[in-house]
């Protein structure tokens, strides 16, 4: 059963609060055989997109229960249609990363080899430590999902159908929609979670291949999940852009990177020379990833402090606000088409709702990316903070809303759950709308309010559903080549 506040329209938050009912976790007691104790790191709450998802939001790593969020629409309004998005599940680093981690983790031990240090008085310092710490990665794993990740996936599933009983139904299992990026972690994702949902809704059946399913495997569409793909003015201005984050690598070669580069290369007695920002944030990153798939807290979370983590946790949102949020217009805006896409769907569960017809689709689910959620979330104006992000405010900036880890870890998920109020006193009131960002109900970006009426949501964002076209968007300008002749 729903619980909310008795007020089924108007129920404001104050800002600083709104955030805090969007982004902070709740306690669960229910914990998965599988897992052992969750490894915690100071670091944890600094990886930026590599975070886990109970790092950011949820304490309890095994939690199948349900969040259950005071500010969610009580009894009188019925959930008749539910559209997520959804990050992909933990996952391995990609080749690109695993060959830069390759690179430090060859110098280490080229340093150990020539330098009898290392064994002096019968000690071992990091250095040596980390050249002799596993190399778990290889190549060919390339950013797959792992088992957490299917774990991920198979938790949320099992927490939404039990927040959403009516709509995650067994009635309803053979009318589920599920679309995903072609990427494998994606489609894997998309997998994991239709398979737990089997198993809640027909606890006593074997669990059939998923291309047996009535509901039928994820369709691939990286028109909409991979959107930034398909949009050639973000690729030319942003992508492929020699100066389009600029400040990612001025941010790189300033005071407080450089400040790392040497502490870094003292602990680890390289030369200064020998390393770069790039393969100190794959060291950082391979902390997380040790957290994340193994489970164990490496040396490499030895070489960092908490203010490091800070300073590159602000490198890694300087990229992805460049390049996926606020930095640019082309990035939120070559969202429009999925953001259409899901008032598309929520616009023909209303007109079937009020044909007295049933819900032809009462649950969409679509697996994406960080990249997939980012622009989406900026295009709705989410998380902007006053002034941009750039190279030189640093701490002007530590108390800033854009942190990519607390809105787009591992599993991040955006969720528009549509419902019906019988009772409503005018036909505008009829229908309304809640957004979940990870599982916590997400206050209106411009009023604060925690429920809209469906109307007035689509009113509001009537520029992006009516005069955003993604094909316009996305042309390049043309190029006048022609010069006057003699």
């Amino acid at each position: 059963m729903l619980r909310g506040p008795r007020s089924l329209l108007r129920v404001s938050v104050a800002p600083a609060a709104a955030l805090a009912v969007a982004l902070l976790s709740s306690v669960s007691h229910c914990s998965h055989p599988e897992q052992k104790d969750r490894e915690v790191s100071p670091l944890s709450s600094y990886f930026g997109t590599k975070t886990r998802y109970e790092d950011a939001i949820y304490k309890d790593a095994n939690s199948e229960e349900p969040r259950q969020d005071q500010y969610l629409l009580e009894e009188a309004c019925t959930p008749v249609q539910l559209v997520a998005l959804i990050r992909h599940g933990t996952r391995y680093p990609t080749a690109k990363q695993i060959r830069k981690l390759r690179q430090l983790h060859d110098l280490l031990q080229a340093r150990r080899a020539g330098d009898n240090r290392a064994d002096a008085g019968g000690g071992r310092d990091l250095g040596a430590a980390l050249a002799d710490w596993p190399l778990w990665y290889e190549d060919w794993v390339d950013g797959q999902l792992v088992e957490k990740g299917r774990q991920d996936m198979r938790q949320l599933a099992l927490r939404l159908a039990s927040l959403f009983p009516n709509l995650f139904s067994r009635e309803n299992y053979g009318r589920l929609q599920l679309i995903t990026s072609s990427k494998h972690r994606c489609v894997e994702s998309g997998v994991a979670f239709l398979n737990a949902l089997w198993q809640h809704c027909y606890p006593e059946l074997p669990l059939p291949d998923v291309k047996e399913m009535a509901c039928g495997p994820p369709r691939i569409n990286d028109k909409l999940m991979r959107f930034f793909d398909h949009c050639e003015k973000f690729s030319s201005e942003v992508e492929n852009s020699d100066t389009a984050l600029y400040h990612v690598e001025a941010f790189k070669t300033g005071p407080e990177m450089q400040n790392i580069l040497k502490k870094v290369a003292a602990t680890l007695q390289v030369p200064v020379n020998s390393l770069n920002a790039d393969l100190i944030q794959v060291a950082f990153f391979t902390c997380s990833f040790d957290l994340a798939i193994k489970g164990v807290k490496s040396p490499w979370c030895d070489v960092f402090d908490t203010d490091d983590g800070k300073v590159l946790e602000y490198l890694n949102d300087l990229k992805q606000y460049w390049k996926r949020g606020y930095g640019y217009a082309i990035n939120s805006r070559s969202s429009c088409g999925l953001f259409q896409d899901i008032f598309q769907h929520l616009d023909k569960a209303v007109e079937q709702k009020k044909r007295s017809q049933p819900v032809s689709s009462p649950v969409i689910l679509q697996f994406g990316h960080a990249e997939t959620l980012l622009p989406l979330l900026s295009l709705m104006g989410y998380f902007k903070d006053k002034e941009p992000l750039t190279a030189y405010n640093y701490k002007e900036q530590i108390n800033r809303k854009f942190r990519s880890g607390l809105i787009v870890p591992y599993a991040s998920n955006l969720v528009f759950v549509l419902y019906h109020c019988k009772n409503a006193q005018t036909p505008k009131e009829e229908f309304q709308v809640q957004m979940l960002l990870n599982e916590k109900v997400l206050p209106l970006a411009h009023s604060q309010d925690t429920v809209a009426l469906y109307e007035d949501l689509k009113n509001h964002y009537k520029d992006i559903l009516q005069s955003c076209h993604t094909s316009q968007e996305c042309k390049l300008p043309k190029v006048n080549n022609t010069s006057d002749e003699l």
